[in-house]
């Protein structure tokens, strides 16, 4: 069998136990990144106690955590593209196990910051990886699917964290919750390197010492042909990739409006996740309800992931992302000015997830399919990374209009205004790869 007769069976046949084995993989992964995110937020109150630190000093923690995922964004995870996919999970799942466990011990908000820096960056640098691998294992017909189960880990590892947090903060302290965090993440490295292939594109384009062999290794345990021959590269020249391919002349348009878009569901996104808690208590909730309206948003955002994963093919991905950009704008606005019961105050905060985050995630299906694989890493890290400064700006803007005591349906029409624009940018990302999905 050669390369191209491979390639279209992978993408026409139904889903193999590798390829799924590959895509609970990525998930769990996923799962582990919303985990380790969000225990910093869980224990910042017990920390700044401990401490005796005032809120403002302990900015620089979550800053630092930002700031690495930035960095490992678009900076560290580019390279994947060429040392391989499996090899960049296997060293970003190390340096977030590594920097969890450490944090354990950290004794001031130096060691502390530092640490969240290191985290951030394997977090950051993890994220397009998983999201290219389960592109490249995933059919044609499944991919969006595929795609949006992977990153439906996040909010379900944010979730499950607040319930590890309730259940070990009182007793046991934020130190052993960083413990258990970095260990869970530590289980996940014989997983990643025992059962987890190398991408098939990857070292067909690529092509590695080994590649051949390795490539008939992956496809004896799905049970396909062997191949007898790699694509030649011999006539093609070497390429050097970097930035600035992402904005080459057929691509600089899809570029910029996806970056756009990203932004701007960071920036709406980060500031219902930072901020709900505590607009959901000043619209009248108890403080155990707003606790509840917390994990609601992850809850739904699972689900609108899921849908919308799976009507994207029937629909089009880029129609349905705009649609769920437009119904979170109605929600934000329901939301902020219309007076309900506590009951339909929570169904609005439950679907604000479901399409906020639904479409948010969209957002990766498009990055994972606009660019080709010699650059789909580095284009997939440059849009979370270059759009990380909304999920910075998001929060410190909703922090400095709830001071100046502004109502929540102030609040939340300005912040319903970047998903309108979202919405608008997906429109003009006329790649030709999306067309197959309408």
């Amino acid at each position: 069998m050669n390369y191209t007769h491979l390639k279209q069976t992978i993408e026409e046949q139904p889903l193999t136990g590798l390829q799924l084995v590959v895509i609970a993989i990525c998930f769990t992964l996923n799962m582990m990144d919303g985990m380790d995110v969000l225990v910093i937020s869980y224990s910042a109150s017990l920390i700044m106690n401990e401490w005796n630190l005032p809120a403002s000093q302990f900015g620089i923690v979550f800053s630092a955590g930002l700031f690495g995922m930035a960095i490992g964004a678009m900076l560290i995870s580019p390279r994947a593209d060429l040392i391989g996919r499996r090899k960049m999970i296997m060293i970003s799942a190390t340096v977030i196990a590594t920097g969890m466990i450490l944090s354990s011990y950290a004794s001031s908000v130096l060691q502390l910051g530092i640490l969240r820096l290191l985290t951030g960056i394997g977090i950051g640098s993890m994220l397009a990886s998983v999201t290219s691998m389960s592109t490249e294992y995933s059919s044609r017909k499944r991919r969006n699917l595929v795609i949006g189960f992977v990153l439906a880990g996040y909010p379900i590892g944010a979730t499950l964290t607040g319930f590890l947090a309730a259940w070990l903060l009182p007793e046991h302290g934020w130190r052993v919750l960083f413990l258990a965090s970095g260990c869970i993440s530590a289980m996940m490295l014989p997983l990643i390197y025992f059962l987890m292939p190398e991408s098939l594109v990857f070292l067909a384009k690529r092509q590695p010492s080994g590649a051949l062999q390795k490539c008939n290794v992956i496809l004896k345990k799905m049970q396909l042909d062997r191949l007898e021959n790699l694509p030649d590269l011999s006539t093609q020249p070497l390429l050097k990739y970097n930035v600035r391919t992402l904005f080459a002349a057929e691509r600089k348009t899809w570029t910029i409006w996806l970056w756009v878009a990203f932004f701007m569901a960071f920036l709406s996104m980060y500031f219902i996740i930072s901020w709900v808690p505590k607009l959901a208590v000043n619209a009248g909730l108890g403080l155990e309800n707003a606790i509840y309206a917390g994990s609601l948003f992850n809850l739904g955002a699972f689900f609108g992931i899921i849908l919308l994963g799976h009507y994207s093919n029937q629909f089009g991905l880029r129609r349905l992302i705009k649609v769920f950009f437009i119904f979170t704008v109605v929600f934000m606005l329901t939301y902020g000015w219309v007076q309900v019961p506590v009951p339909v105050m929570l169904a609005e905060i439950f679907l604000l997830g479901f399409f906020l985050q639904g479409a948010f995630i969209g957002l990766y299906a498009i990055a994972a399919r606009i660019y080709p694989t010699e650059i789909r890493t580095m284009g997939v890290g440059w849009a979370i990374g270059a759009a990380r400064t909304g999920a910075i700006i998001g929060p410190y803007i909703g922090g400095l209009t709830i001071a100046m005591g502004w109502s929540t349906g102030l609040n939340f029409t300005v912040f319903a205004l970047p998903c309108l624009i979202a919405a608008l940018a997906v429109g003009y990302i006329q790649a030709p790869a999306l067309e197959e999905t309408g």
